[in-house]
């Protein structure tokens, strides 16, 4: 009962973090698909990782490089591997990530709800949880 209970809270945390960040972003005028991209987008990386950050199907990834582009945030380029395109975040692409970090931490609960030792505690505990499949924005 205790995982069943841990794993509730944990879904219904996971919940409302993302309606949160939806809202949050919702007046920087971009769709949170488009938001959680960019975020996930600091060095240019090859768009089957982003797909896997995202967890998300590769032909998707497509679909969003497309309206980034279109959006003049984000660019495809060749990698090291010319067979290999990656995405990379143009200036405004990173002004806006940037924005978008800035308006998440801002109403974050993590910083609203839990003082510092609280989240220093919480750190470890969500890492051990998400192992390998850590994603650091």
């Amino acid at each position: 009962m205790e995982a069943w209970r841990l794993s509730q809270m944990l879904v219904t945390l996971a919940e409302r973090a993302k309606a949160d960040f939806a809202s949050t972003v919702a007046p920087l005028g971009l769709p949170m698909h488009l938001a959680r991209a960019l975020a996930m987008l600091d060095e240019p990386a090859p768009m089957s990782e982003l797909a896997e950050r995202l967890e998300c199907d590769r032909s998707y990834i497509t679909s969003l490089a497309d309206q980034l582009e279109e959006r003049g945030l984000a660019g495809r380029v060749p990698g090291t591997d010319r067979r290999v395109k990656l995405l990379a975040l143009t200036n405004e692409g990173r002004e806006l990530r940037d924005k978008i970090a800035a308006a998440v931490s801002a109403g974050s609960m993590m910083l609203t709800r839990l003082d510092d030792e609280q989240r220093a505690s919480l750190a470890p505990l969500l890492e051990r949880l998400l192992g390998d499949e850590l994603v650091v924005l």
